[in-house]
């Protein structure tokens, strides 16, 4: 079967092409780097030739309100027409848990904006909400950042690393279209400043890992239980110590 990955020379892209593969798909990368732009349609027809499935784990460049609206908005618009035209059966896409929920943030405004166009078209979908990842841990630091001291709002997470996230991406993509939001997530919960504090450890970063009742998540408030998934998520298996060991 042909599987047209848009993002497909990123990181969790990259993965879901090598494990298409691996079972015998044809797994076609597509991205600016390979001459398909979702922003401009270039190359969009060419590479949705003859594939029933599309499968759409690209990112925003620019994180920024009004360039992350931009980039899903209208990516988005013109990948659902291409696929129409195209006769494509099933469009997944990777998205994340809790976005509904974190809409105080332009980012996942923009998700939900993307998550609507998905299940406003005639296009059988499957949208898969995947916990934060492993290898995000120094970047969510990053951005809390004041000095030496990073700054967490008070909620639990339940983290997995992106090979999993790409394996749950390839199992709805082989599946058939459930018109609705499936979930995975990593087996362990932590609080999110312990998992900070760990994945920064584990790198001999030096910073301070606090707990803040100010700070926000991407702009937007957190609640407890706001990154968490719902009680029927698939769970992965790789455990955080286990895949912070490995790195070393």
């Amino acid at each position: 079967m042909k599987v047209v990955v848009i993002g497909g020379t990123g990181l969790i892209g990259s993965k879901l092409v090598e494990k298409l593969k691996e079972h015998g798909h044809e797994a076609v990368p597509a991205s600016p780097n390979t001459g398909v732009n979702t922003l401009t349609g270039e190359g969009l027809a060419e590479v949705l030739e003859g594939a029933p499935v599309v499968v759409d784990v690209s990112n925003s460049p620019s994180f920024a309100d009004d360039a992350v609206m931009e980039f899903f908005r209208t990516s988005t618009t013109n990948l659902l027409k291409a696929e129409a035209e195209a006769g494509v059966r099933h469009h997944v896409a990777l998205s994340v848990v809790g976005t509904d929920r974190l809409q105080g943030s332009g980012y996942f405004r923009a998700k939900q904006v993307q998550e609507d166009l998905i299940k406003a078209s005639d296009i059988p979908y499957t949208i898969v909400h995947a916990t934060q990842f492993f290898e995000f841990a120094k970047g969510l630091a990053d951005g809390v950042t004041e000095g030496d001291t990073v700054r967490l709002p008070a909620a639990k997470i339940q983290p997995m690393v992106s090979d999993d996230v790409a394996a749950a991406v390839g199992r709805a993509t082989v599946g058939a279209p459930v018109g609705g939001v499936v979930e995975v997530a990593g087996p362990e919960t932590f609080e999110l400043e312990e998992f900070i504090r760990m994945g920064l450890a584990a790198t001999n970063d030096p910073r301070k890992v606090v707990t803040d009742p100010n700070a926000t998540y991407w702009g937007a408030e957190l609640a407890d239980d706001t990154l968490l998934p719902g009680p029927g998520a698939q769970l992965a298996g790789t455990r955080f110590a286990d895949w912070l060991a490995q790195q070393r």
